[in-house]
């Protein structure tokens, strides 16, 4: 089987992981947030390996920073509903600390990724 060049990305692999983490953090949230912050922060978590895997099917380096970019605003989306969840003592102080090491791990490698592919776009000539 072909294995897909945002397969071997190991942010990808940790926003993979990060997103398996989430839904399992979320299934003890009270049922009344199902369709609320049960549904947001999933969607927002999985956005991000989403965005990492589109924006490896672009060209230019600026279109695949792009989608790293929107790839970091769910990131940063996922923070603040796991510390509102917090906060409302749907998510632990533990199982808050390692989401929010995850994430720290996640911002750093996306803000790398999308450098580098900002790197490999060409600087437009002078006229």
């Amino acid at each position: 089987m072909k294995e897909y060049s945002f397969e071997k990305l190991e942010v990808w692999q940790l926003a993979k992981k990060f997103v398996i983490r989430i839904y399992k953090a979320s299934n003890k949230f009270p049922d009344s947030e199902k369709y609320c912050i049960v549904n947001q922060l999933r969607r927002a978590a999985i956005s991000i390996p989403n965005n990492i895997a589109e924006g490896s099917g672009r060209v230019s380096g600026k279109d695949k920073a792009n989608y790293t970019q929107i790839a970091f605003g769910s990131l940063m989306e996922c923070l603040n509903l796991i510390i509102i969840s917090h906060e409302l003592n749907f998510i632990d102080d533990k199982k808050t600390q390692i989401l929010r090491n995850d994430i720290e791990i996640l911002s750093r490698k996306l803000s790398n990724l999308r450098r580098a592919q900002l790197s490999c776009t060409p600087k437009p000539l002078n006229p």
